[in-house]
């Protein structure tokens, strides 16, 4: 059985940083994709970025581009989500995911985590 496990959220000023991450207890961890979700209270779940097995493909919502990064590391069987200039509005439980590229981008990634609480001050 998968199992996606995320840490390193926490409470963090609006403006500052924070690094999520994401271990996998698969023997294989080969995922074509993984990603970052996101659900706000009364909003939609949003993909906030996903990367491809090759980290070649990378995607971001319009809400996080240029502010947050994503990477791999296929070796430690991780992924990462860096968060700068963190806004107010990016509080929320993030979960990290994995499946297919075509999967994780319609929001059915197959794989969940069991999400990890970002609170913003102002």
């Amino acid at each position: 059985q998968v199992e996606l496990v995320e840490s390193g959220g926490g409470p963090v000023q609006a403006g500052g940083s924070l690094r999520l991450s994401c271990a996998s207890t698969s023997p294989s961890f080969y995922f074509d994709a993984m990603g970052w979700f996101r659900q706000a209270p009364g909003k939609e779940r949003e993909l906030v970025a996903a990367i491809n097995w090759k980290s070649d493909l990378i995607r971001y919502s319009d809400s996080v581009k240029a502010r947050f990064i994503v990477t791999r590391d296929n070796a430690k069987k991780q992924t990462y989500l860096e968060m700068s200039e963190i806004e107010p509005e990016d509080a929320d439980v993030y979960d990290c995911s994995a499946g297919t590229w075509a999967r994780l981008l319609s929001g059915s990634p197959g794989y969940w985590g069991q999400g990890t609480q970002v609170a913003v001050s102002a």
